[in-house]
């Protein structure tokens, strides 16, 4: 696999929440920090996701946003 994307995290599925149009995917990360995906129901079904799997974060985004209050 090959990707324009600089940033590729490696982790294990913990958790895949299922709902009507989108699934929530978390990913253990290195380190304990925890990732949290939303992707379509049928990109996910289509990876064949499971939880204890592992799977790679892709974040490619021309911007990044930070608040504070």
């Amino acid at each position: 696999m090959r990707l324009s994307a600089r940033n590729i995290i490696k982790g294990s599925i913990t958790q895949i929440n299922k709902g009507a149009v989108n699934t929530e995917v978390i990913l253990d990360l290195p380190g304990g920090e925890k990732l949290v995906s939303v992707i379509t129901n049928t990109s996910a079904e289509s990876l064949e996701l499971k939880v204890g799997k592992q799977a790679y974060a892709i974040i490619k985004a021309s911007n990044v946003m930070i608040g504070v209050d």
